[in-house]
């Protein structure tokens, strides 16, 4: 591998998370972070349960255990919850990754209906709201940690769906009040907010990406190698699912083990602000 190659799940640091043997349940599994994350649990040697409204072939090539549930709705969480506790006995480690995704559009204020306001709701904050519910008796009993992915959009509301935008925001904050309430009871709750990620979401021909360039007045090809001068990524470059991956699986272990309650920014340099 050449000094300027990005990294991967194959080229790793040696680090000893001391992971082996934990459990942990992953949200969003099916693809991009979410999928990274699976994949370097398992490699970390945690036993998964990987959920997904569909599990795809890469998620089950991961080894994880699956489960097919849309945590968008109360049934789907308890569903996930309910067999991932009876799959793996207890839970050490929850992601809550489950996002917009596919339903991610580029809309404005007033082309934004209740309709849409209570989707992004539902996927974005109370499906991390009910997952963390269910699973706080066993990480509390195990003194486990949670990492909950948000987004830079939580802190730069203007350049993003102003829904989608709130519905992080207000994960990240949930995120704060949590590490405060638990903190004390031995758990760990952090979170991670992904700028411009190379995922589905800016890479479908039919997705957010997609139609943000249809809005400029540019082929999505081109806007997707402008996209670091763009949104002023100072790495020249788009981020990786796995880099992502690598900070909430960092965060999961005991090597970070005095670290709680912080919004961990991974955006390439984005965000210049303090």
């Amino acid at each position: 591998m050449s000094a300027t190659a990005h990294p991967t799940s194959e080229n790793r640091s040696t680090m000893n998370l001391n992971l082996t043997s934990k459990t942990a349940v992953v949200t969003g599994a099916s693809r991009g972070i979410g999928l990274a994350t699976v994949r370097r649990l398992v490699t970390e040697g945690v036993r998964v349960v990987g959920a997904a409204r569909t599990i795809t072939p890469e998620l089950k090539e991961t080894g994880a255990l699956t489960v097919s549930a849309d945590l968008s709705t109360a049934e789907g969480v308890t569903t996930l919850m309910t067999g991932a506790l009876a799959e793996l006995g207890g839970i050490d480690l929850l992601v809550n990754n489950v996002g917009a995704g596919d339903d991610l559009r580029a809309a404005g204020f007033l082309d934004t209906d209740d309709a849409q306001w209570l989707r992004n709701m539902d996927l974005n904050l109370l499906s991390t709201v009910r997952a963390s519910r269910a699973a706080l008796p066993s990480l509390i009993e195990r003194r486990g940690a949670m990492v909950n992915v948000s987004s830079v959009s939580a802190r730069q509301p203007g350049g993003s769906p102003v829904a989608y935008s709130a519905a992080k925001a207000a994960l990240t904050a949930t995120g704060k009040a949590m590490a405060e309430e638990f903190g004390p009871q031995g758990v760990r709750i952090n979170t991670v907010s992904p700028g411009v990620v190379r995922t589905s979401i800016w890479e479908a021909p039919d997705g957010y990406g997609h139609q943000v360039a249809a809005e400029a007045g540019s082929e999505h090809a081109s806007f997707l190698q402008g996209i670091p001068e763009t949104f002023g990524l100072t790495t020249g470059r788009i981020i990786e699912a796995d880099e992502v991956a690598a900070l909430i699986v960092f965060l999961l272990s005991d090597v970070a083990g005095s670290i709680t309650g912080v919004d961990h920014v991974i955006d390439g340099g984005a965000i210049k602000a303090l």
